[in-house]
């Protein structure tokens, strides 16, 4: 697979990443052995990046790639982790801690749980509106120094935290929602992480399946995020299938899936861009991995931006309480 460099700063990574979220948590219930064998199999197919949260089922995901690791070669592999989200037992979230001694706290208990020695990328999943983000990434540069982390990253920030931030620390990249379906980074953050010389992961390619018309409603008594997601909400997402509808029509003329219109979409917007993919399961994986195989001409980019045009989706990207963490909306 070709590569891509995260940033001025960051590493060279694959050009398609594995986001592991929905391996544990969000999306209904999922077959370990199944996510496993992603797993293997991305790394297989030359993928190297790897995105995971110390939240992401309450360190269950951190627990799930140290045992996909196990025995694979440690640098075949960059761990991109992100951290700082609270929840309680019943898995709420209950805010968000970005003090510097927590950041530390937070790294020892993942390193455990991955049974790795350091991570590549180390990220405060949001914004700490009590800390300085100087100080989070602060105590990240100290772990850095101590040899625990290789480069820092950061999530979900706006304009003037990402200014902070570059002046404070060396950035390699901003993990933040990028799709068809959401384009608010291009008014201002894009540009911005550009001029800084910091690299993008995009996450939410495919609008959490939505785009891709590959989703369906978990059945009833399954816990399902995407529930709670005003998109996937009555009028908002008879609009929204409407338009994946319209991209899936745009693909077949091309001779992709719409999956693979909406990644490669993402991938050309700029060689600065790395969108993570969130399969949780082999086929899955394959489809996405075309996508790197497929180069659109302008004509395509055209129709697919035609099929499903900027500001055309309905309704927000989280559910209000969310929204309010979000420093890259405000």
């Amino acid at each position: 697979m070709n590569a891509r460099t995260l940033g001025k700063t960051g590493p060279a990574v694959s050009a398609l990443g594995l986001g592991l979220m929905g391996m544990s948590d969000f999306y209904a219930a999922s077959d370990e052995a199944e996510a496993i064998a992603t797993i293997h199999a991305a790394l297989d197919a030359g993928v190297t990046l790897l995105d995971t949260g110390d939240f992401y089922g309450t360190g269950h995901n951190e627990a799930l790639l140290g045992r996909a690791l196990k025995g694979r070669r440690r640098d075949g592999a960059v761990v991109s982790l992100k951290f700082g989200a609270l929840r309680d037992p019943a898995g709420g979230f209950i805010g968000y801690d970005g003090r510097p001694k927590s950041v530390k706290n937070f790294l020892a208990y993942s390193l455990q749980r991955l049974g790795l020695d350091h991570v590549e990328i180390y990220r405060p999943a949001r914004l700490d509106p009590d800390v300085p983000i100087e100080d989070t990434l602060g105590a990240i540069a100290d772990m850095k120094q101590a040899g625990y982390v290789r480069h820092i990253g950061l999530s979900e920030v706006g304009t003037d935290t990402l200014r902070r931030a570059a002046a404070a620390q060396p950035i390699a990249d901003l993990q933040i929602e990028y799709s068809l379906l959401s384009r608010g980074p291009e008014d201002a953050i894009l540009p911005t992480a550009r001029e800084l010389g910091i690299g993008i992961t995009a996450y939410g390619v495919l609008a959490r399946g939505l785009i891709a018309g590959s989703w369906t409603p978990a059945p009833e008594g399954t816990f399902d995020f995407r529930r709670m997601i005003p998109r996937f909400q009555g009028k908002n997402l008879a609009h929204n299938v409407a338009l994946a509808t319209a991209l899936r029509q745009v693909a077949e003329a091309r001779r992709i899936t719409a999956a693979q219109a909406a990644i490669a979409w993402v991938a050309a917007q700029g060689a600065d861009i790395v969108p993570l993919v969130g399969a949780r399961r082999r086929h899955r994986l394959a489809e996405a991995l075309g996508a790197a195989e497929v180069t659109l001409s302008s004509d395509d980019l055209a129709a697919i931006e035609a099929a499903v045009p900027r500001g055309a989706a309905a309704g927000e990207r989280y559910p209000a309480q969310q929204m309010a963490f979000l420093d890259s909306e405000k």
